[in-house]
């Protein structure tokens, strides 16, 4: 079976093209060939395939085998994959998630390959049940929450197709994310548990952020927490509807457009190796 690993901004992935490849067994899969020292080494599995309603249709599997709803860093690169691959001569291209649709529009480098990609993510969803949370209210705004271990957090829900918590903090670097984080995606006001997203405000229109991953722990980006995120900043007075989100591996540009309330985030997407393996490894 032939595969690439690709990455947006550090959230890396391995990509299956689902035209002509077959997995069984795809949460197995994701779990054995994403472990870092056993495995090919990911944050997850993507597979591509076929649709009858867009261009193409995303299957995103997390590290721990778990289906998540939509990827804004997988989105991107899936963008590049079909490009790149000759799988399309579109420059926008239509997406089917388990988020909904999404429009994929290409950026052309000089080499003829992709080298950006911007994603209508769509409108947010702000309703506490809708997101999912336990909240029956409008917004989760600045929620004061308390996840146990004498931890309590203000928190604003939002989702971009999945579900986030948002915590704006000082000193994010200093964070032990593999303590606290699956106390977070965990709690029990989160009945689908959550992406947890903690940020530094460094300017109106620049943040900094570390992600804690449902399903995957930390990883070095998430574009749609990065989307939240903006979403987020804004609805707390924080930040401008359009800003650049630091992460670990990167940076995106997300904007909040007033116009049509759809969330555009753009960035890289890149080709790390192509690969190809005869069976499923053991994971022992």
């Amino acid at each position: 079976m032939k595969f690439t690993k690709m990455h947006g901004i550090g959230n890396d992935y391995i990509y299956v093209n689902g035209f002509t490849e077959r997995i069984e067994d795809p949460a197995s899969f994701a779990i054995v060939y994403s472990d870092r020292h056993k495995g090919i080494g990911s944050d997850g599995l993507v597979i591509i395939h076929p649709s009858a309603i867009a261009d193409f249709r995303m299957q995103m599997l997390n590290a721990d085998g778990s289906e998540s709803e939509m990827c804004g860093n997988a989105s991107r690169c899936i963008g590049k994959f079909v490009y790149d691959k000759g799988l399309t001569s579109k420059t926008e291209v239509t997406l089917e998630t388990l988020a909904g649709i999404k429009i994929l529009s290409l950026h052309i480098g000089t080499d003829g390959l992709v080298e950006k990609v911007t994603v209508d993510m769509g409108e947010p969803i702000l309703k506490g049940l809708e997101i999912p949370t336990t909240f029956d209210t409008d917004t989760v705004i600045n929620q004061s929450v308390s996840f146990g271990d004498g931890i309590s957090e203000n928190i604003t829900c939002v989702s971009m197709g999945n579900p986030h918590a948002v915590i704006f903090t000082n000193n994010i670097d200093k964070l032990d994310l593999p303590k606290i984080g699956p106390l977070f995606e965990n709690a029990s006001i989160f009945p689908r548990r959550t992406n947890t997203e903690f940020i530094d405000v460094i300017a109106k229109d620049r943040i900094k952020m570390r992600v804690w991953e449902r399903g995957s722990g930390e990883t070095m980006a998430c574009g749609t927490g990065a989307c939240a995120s903006v979403v987020a900043g804004v609805l707390n007075g924080k930040i401008d509807r359009t800003c650049t989100v630091e992460l670990l591996g990167g940076t995106l540009t997300v904007e909040w457009r007033e116009s049509d309330n759809h969330v555009y985030m753009t960035g890289g997407a890149t080709t790390v190796f192509e690969g190809e393996t005869d069976e499923l490894i053991m994971n022992n």
